[in-house]
């Protein structure tokens, strides 16, 4: 409106100028041409001083609602760590990969006790639901095989007006997770049995030592042949009993790098020639024969010298103690273009029964407590091999028959 009310002022001036030029005397075709110029310059005037179009702000289009549910989904499966999520019912409302891997996969809806019957746990799940406060218990499961789980509930609420509640109401829902625990027990019994074992293969040889001792202090105090025998009865035991520590060391030792791999490479074929000259009087007064079966190359291996010298030794040792009755051990060391190296020692001895097979390389565990003593064995020589074989991630493999003899092969 204030536009064109100036526009009207305008046209009035021209036209008042316009007559007053004529009267004072111009030419009036000069006045009305004078005229018709303002009338045109003013009708274009809105043309070329129209204002610039009005720039309307871009407005970005809303983000779709994202289900909260959702997110949860893709965070939990993330983790490698087993999680179900819950409802106000203790119903499954959804589970990870890893969950579904560890406990089936459960169809949405379904309760917790149509998957895992257990009492404590149900119980644990129904006091979270009512209390809402986090919680936490152990749970073993021994089918298809003995797993030990620290099980924990805590409560998840999801803001109100999600997709996944109520009309204005905060959902809940509860995450159940399993952490497997089962090599932490597994190694807190070992740790007993070690403890237990470690004291009772020590308690033997020092009940033995203070009792001669005793012995040569009193009745034997003059008596120069009992204290000879005694004597060399007790280096014996002190023998076995240095045997044990330095077992015991060596056990430590590797437990504590048994995660680092070596990186040496170490070619077989001098290693086991070097074991073979080092266990020849042991044979010769065993009166076994050490047959030897080598490549004509080299067999490399990636792996620590010493360590691999201890595992051969250990073997060939074994085999002819143990295996003496067939008097002859054989020694393998196999390379096969594009395949691993193997290397075997076979006796013929009496062999071992297939109950004891498995449990060969466990600590301080003799197939006869009695033959293993009278060896001099601390009953720790194949548990050292199975865990220098591990570091160097090879398997131990054993095969063996009665009457016919004993097979251990490393494969590397």
């Amino acid at each position: 409106m204030g536009r064109l009310r100036d526009n009207w002022l305008v046209v009035a001036a021209a036209s008042l100028l316009a007559i007053l030029a004529a009267a004072g005397g111009l030419n009036p075709a000069f006045a009305a041409a004078a005229w018709l110029l303002m009338m045109l310059a003013l009708l274009l005037g809105p043309v070329m001083t129209a204002e610039p179009p009005a720039i309307r702000p871009v407005v970005a289009p809303a983000p779709a609602e994202i289900d909260p549910l959702d997110g949860l989904a893709r965070a939990y499966a993330a983790l490698d760590l087993p999680v179900m999520v819950l409802g106000e019912e203790a119903d499954v409302v959804l589970q990870n990969p890893a969950a579904a891997a560890s406990f089936a996969e459960l169809a949405p809806g379904l309760h917790l006790s149509a998957r895992l019957r257990s009492p404590g746990i149900l119980d644990m799940v129904r006091e979270t639901i009512v209390t809402g406060k986090p919680n936490q218990m152990e749970f073993s499961e021994r089918i298809p095989s003995e797993r030990v789980y620290l099980v924990r509930i805590e409560p998840i609420v999801l803001p109100a007006g999600s997709t996944s509640g109520k009309e204005g109401e905060a959902a809940r829902y509860f995450a159940l997770s399993f952490k497997d625990i089962s090599e932490l027990r597994s190694l807190d019994r070992m740790r007993s049995d070690f403890v237990a074992n470690a004291s009772h293969e020590l308690r033997t040889p020092l009940a033995s030592l203070r009792g001669f001792i005793e012995t040569l202090q009193g009745p034997a105090r003059g008596d120069l042949g009992v204290q000879e025998r005694f004597l060399g009865i007790m280096l014996d035991q002190a023998t076995r009993m240095s045997r044990l520590v330095d077992d015991l060391l060596s056990l430590s030792r590797l437990e504590l790098k048994s995660h680092i791999a070596p990186n040496q490479v170490v070619d077989l074929v001098p290693l086991v020639s070097h074991v073979r000259d080092a266990l020849m009087p042991l044979a010769h007064d065993l009166g076994v024969e050490i047959r030897m079966h080598l490549p004509e190359g080299k067999a490399e291996v990636t792996g620590d010298r010493d360590e691999l010298i201890q595992v051969i030794e250990n073997l060939i040792e074994n085999a002819c103690k143990y295996g003496q009755e067939g008097k002859i051990v054989d020694v393998f060391l196999r390379q096969q273009p594009g395949e691993a190296v193997e290397f075997s020692v076979v006796d013929r001895g009496p062999g071992i029964s297939p109950e004891h097979v498995p449990r060969l390389t466990e600590r301080f565990y003799r197939v006869s407590v009695a033959d293993s003593r009278s060896k001099k064995g601390t009953g720790l020589g194949l548990a050292i091999v199975k865990h220098i074989l591990t570091r160097h991630r090879a398997r131990l493999v054993v095969r063996s028959e009665l009457g016919k003899g004993t097979d251990f092969t490393v494969r590397f």
